[in-house]
């Protein structure tokens, strides 16, 4: 059965489809990072904070020089340039891993689902032969040349890109979003403004009914980019809908990613469709036998598959509302399916001198980073630890810190986030249910905007 499995992930696929897909990535990649360089991002994320809500059991990622963060976030572009020109490939995908996963942990309050596709997806090419065709590593060293790879290079990289559209799908299946339709009900009425279908906008079943259709497109885009027949209308779809969130939210580079990534659902041999020269074979390669897949890269793709499967999943072990307490929250690829809102305010208390006194958390933080902190219970446990052993370097061993802590989800009325009686300077985090979190509000999510099906007079009174 293990020769069997070893023998079907051999099988030769084109390697075309799988080198135009490490084009597209890393020329993205490179347009990203220096995108991030042009926008003052570098010094707007990580030289103006002075203080950085780092990552559980991460406090050892710490942020570089000013000088330094600048240097990463140009090499960073340039080992995307050179993972598309396949130039010294393994080294480049490698050294742009490392560095744009150290970028991604430095703050929290950074956070993106796309940031850890991006992530995945260079740990995932990292292991693959992408540069066995169209690179310079293929001209310069004929051995690692080939026209044929094997067809595990294609069924990860797919596995990875559909479990993280169907986790999105899973996401959706709340109460707000296919019953209430909501966020989506929120977001449109502010765009009410739009050209020529700002009217559409403000009608309530119209919300409800993108919300199934996103819910929808998510959970069957992997299936209708997979089977020939529909793969042309279903790329169309993946255009049109990323196209549409990158007008209405502009979320960064998250569209394109996503669209480069549809890509890899195409035959093997597409690219070769489009340009003619393509098409012809390597002269060298015409004869080449195929490499097998190696034996421990099977067992290392399927825990990495099941680590997909997983993970997204796991709020679910912690019961309530993911979406309020957060636990699970990342890593889950929750896309989109949350408008929340809070604001927090910390009373420190030093009881040997019967004293105490409110902690703004505009003293250490920016704006963007308040308004992160402010809906998620970990930074707010994380900035309680930091201002608590703040005090302590002060002489102050007997520090409390408390939050006020107020919340809102999916246009709910406010609400406590956390017990405002526990001192959280002794609450230790980690994976295991937080008891000091608040249930969320148990209210309907509000419908907005007009009513195309409202009820009659008699029973909306009622």
């Amino acid at each position: 059965m293990w020769r069997r499995v070893l023998d079907t992930m051999s099988e030769p696929r084109d390697a075309a489809g799988l080198a135009m897909f490490r084009i597209l990535f890393g020329a993205t990649m490179c347009v990203g990072a220096l995108r991030f360089l042009w926008n003052g991002w570098v010094d707007r994320f990580f030289v103006q904070p002075a203080y950085h809500l780092t990552y559980w059991g991460f406090d050892w990622v710490q942020v570089a020089s000013p000088a330094t963060m600048h240097a990463v976030l140009w090499a960073m572009a340039g080992l995307a340039a050179m993972v598309a020109l396949g130039f010294c490939y393994r080294f480049a995908i490698v050294g742009f891993l490392l560095l744009f996963t150290y970028v991604e942990l430095i703050d929290v309050a950074n956070y993106l689902n796309h940031y850890v596709l991006v992530s995945m997806t260079a740990g995932v090419l990292a292991f693959l032969p992408a540069h066995a065709m169209w690179s310079v590593d293929a001209r310069l060293r004929p051995g690692v040349a080939r026209e044929t790879i094997g067809r595990l290079s294609y069924d990860w990289l797919r596995f990875q890109v559909g479990a993280v559209w169907v986790s999105a799908a899973i996401a959706k299946m709340t109460t707000d979003w296919l019953v209430h339709a909501q966020p989506l009900n929120i977001w449109f009425n502010a765009r009410v403004d739009t050209p020529i279908i700002g009217g559409l906008l403000d009608i309530w079943e119209v919300a409800l009914a993108a919300s199934w259709a996103g819910m929808l497109y998510d959970l069957t885009i992997p299936l209708l980019l997979l089977w020939r027949r529909t793969r042309v209308v279903a790329f169309i779809a993946v255009l049109g809908f990323h196209f549409m969130t990158h007008v209405w939210f502009a979320i960064g580079m998250f569209p394109v990613i996503m669209v480069v990534c549809a890509t890899i659902f195409f035959d093997a041999s597409w690219p070769r469709r489009f340009v003619r020269r393509l098409a012809r074979p390597d002269s060298r390669l015409s004869g080449a036998s195929v490499r097998a897949t190696p034996a421990w890269m099977v067992p290392l793709a399927a825990v990495w598959c099941v680590a997909l499967l997983v993970l997204p999943v796991r709020f679910a072990a912690y019961g309530g509302d993911v979406l309020w307490h957060e636990q699970g929250m990342r890593w889950a690829f929750k896309v989109m399916c949350r408008e929340k809102n809070g604001a927090v305010t910390f009373r420190v208390r030093l009881p040997s001198q019967d004293r105490e006194f409110e902690w703004s958390p505009r003293r250490w933080l920016t704006a963007h980073q308040e308004r992160e902190m402010a809906t998620q219970p970990d930074l707010i446990l994380r900035l309680a630890h930091d201002v608590a052993a703040d005090y302590r370097t002060q002489g102050h061993d007997d520090v409390e810190v408390y939050a006020d802590a107020i919340a809102s989800l999916n246009g709910r009325p406010p609400a406590r986030l956390v017990d405002p009686n526990v001192d959280l300077s002794r609450v230790r985090d980690g994976i295991g249910p937080a008891a000091w979190i608040l249930a969320g509000p148990q209210t309907a999510a509000p419908r907005l905007g007009r009513r195309l099906l409202a009820p009659p007079s008699h029973l909306a009174e009622r």
